[in-house]
């Protein structure tokens, strides 16, 4: 049963708010991290984001400017445990008017058997040691794990409105504007009844899983001599339709001659045409005929498609995911994959940049995701795309103990 504690929040001043967040280090390339440093001085990514011209910046650097925003005021800690419920308002990409909320707490570091905090894809290589020395150095948490509450309860729990302290805006790759709200929850019976929720069952990793490792590995090398290191901070809302917002995450192929890709995907699907693009930018009406026609689309170099059609006597034994199935028919044949989100920029990739093909597959159903977190399997690498992304910069948590 998963384990959410409140604790002394670092936050910036309210009128701060909307210049010092941004979005996570792990979803801007350099120029988007240049444009909101030039936003304000004090913006998150002048602390949690490197850039080339940074060179080898020492992390005590990091950490001394950490403490100087604390020591003039730009980040006020509370003065008591507290929790934090974020609400994101937005539009979907069926016109819907969408609000997800969660609770910012610090989440249990558990791992092996029994633990209750769960995977629910598998990661891909990556380094993460600029994570964990960065994490050491400042001794906080700075940006949050996405997770999901298999119990029910929460969203009950969450719907009474706490002390609203900031409210923002900030533009997300896949929804648009998002309307970002933070409501600290002091009262300890409010807190009790949110943990108490939470802990009827475990929680599924949604976004995060890297930072999630970090703090397994902070946790297990330095717990005795940083009290916090027993939970991480993370933002946990519940498993339901309505709270969530799911993207496909494409697969772009490279290392394989694009002839000899098709012909081994002609092994595991039936190959049916459909036409072609003029241009990259032609595919941003794949998506809708992805879903139309319930199967994934390959793009190839000159911008011919083929639909992949499943067909279960070919790839027995694989989940019904594409990209479990597109890794089940690859598995013994030499080929490199990239994800991309976007599918104009996975044509892009397919038709200008001399990768052998792209494939934009179908988002994962909400009911898969659940099914998973329940049987404790786990998916392929990059199967989901949570969105709207959790800024960072707008609660911090200290690693010193509660």
């Amino acid at each position: 049963m998963a384990d959410l504690l409140p604790f002394m929040a670092l936050r910036p001043r309210a009128d701060l708010t909307q210049a010092v967040i941004a979005p996570p280090y792990d979803v801007m390339g350099s120029d988007e991290v240049r444009h909101w440093r030039a936003s304000h001085r004090r913006n998150i990514t002048h602390i949690d984001v490197a850039l080339p011209e940074d060179g080898d910046t020492p992390y005590d650097t990091l950490a001394g400017r950490l403490r100087e925003w604390i020591s003039d005021g730009s980040l006020v800690r509370d003065t008591a445990p507290t929790l934090t419920v974020q609400r994101m308002n937005f539009t979907d990409n069926l016109g819907r008017t969408r609000t997800i909320s969660g609770v910012l707490g610090g989440l249990e570091v558990t791992s092996g058997e029994g633990a209750s905090v769960l995977p629910h894809e598998r990661t891909t290589p990556k380094a993460s040691t600029d994570r964990y020395d960065l994490t050491v150095a400042t001794g906080a948490n700075l940006s949050p794990v996405w997770g999901l509450a298999l119990g029910d309860g929460l969203h009950d729990a969450l719907d009474a409105p706490g002390e609203l302290l900031a409210v923002a805006s900030m533009d997300d790759s896949a929804v648009g504007a998002v309307e970002h709200r933070w409501e600290r929850i002091a009262d300890p019976e409010r807190i009790a009844t949110i943990r108490a929720a939470l802990a009827r069952d475990d929680v599924l990793i949604a976004d995060g899983h890297h930072r999630y490792g970090v703090a397994q590995r902070i946790h297990g090398e330095l717990g005795s001599s940083l009290p916090g290191a027993s939970h991480t901070l993370a933002f946990i809302s519940p498993l339901t339709e309505d709270q969530l917002a799911v993207a496909a995450i494409h697969r772009v192929y490279r290392g394989i001659e694009p002839q000899d890709l098709v012909d081994r995907l002609a092994s595991g699907f039936r190959l049916v045409d459909g036409g072609r693009l003029d241009s990259p930018a032609d595919a941003d009406r794949l998506p809708a005929q992805i879903k139309e026609r319930n199967a994934p689309c390959l793009v190839d170099p000159s911008g011919n498609l083929l639909w992949l059609i499943s067909d279960e006597a070919l790839v027995s034994g694989a989940r019904d995911l594409d990209g479990a199935r597109l890794e089940h028919v690859l598995e013994s044949t030499d080929h490199e994959v990239s994800y991309v989100h976007d599918p104009v920029e996975a044509a892009r990739q397919a038709m200008e940049s001399q990768a052998a093909a792209a494939v934009l597959i179908r988002p994962v159903a909400i009911s898969e995701i659940t099914r998973t977190g329940r049987t404790g399997e786990v998916m392929p690498p990059k199967s989901t795309f949570f969105s709207p992304k959790l800024p960072t910069g707008a609660v911090l948590r200290p690693l010193d103990g509660d």
